[in-house]
């Protein structure tokens, strides 16, 4: 299962209080076209068929290609100094 860093939950955590949703609110990451690569979106609530991360408080919904994908991923994030968010994902050791 994916594992969020501390940095990663906290991040996750700003974004989906910027959305002002619910408890509930958190990123989604898909994978519903190849070709781009993984997609992180915010959303309200999981969409059918996706598993839920909840880390440090933070919650990630991933579709069923993405949770396959990340199965043994660890997700870390960062800030960088134009406040633009990036994300790194690292193998489980």
């Amino acid at each position: 299962m994916l594992t969020l860093t501390e940095n990663a939950s906290t991040i996750v955590k700003d974004i989906a209080a910027q959305q002002g949703g619910s408890e509930s609110t958190g990123l989604r990451i898909s994978s519903e076209d190849p070709q781009q690569g993984l997609m992180v979106t915010a959303a309200q609530q999981p969409h059918p068929g996706d598993q839920t991360v909840e880390s440090h408080g933070a919650v990630v919904y991933l579709d069923p290609p993405a949770s396959e994908q990340l199965d043994d991923q660890i997700l870390d994030a960062s800030v960088d100094d134009a406040g633009r968010v990036q994300f790194a994902l690292a193998p489980q050791t």
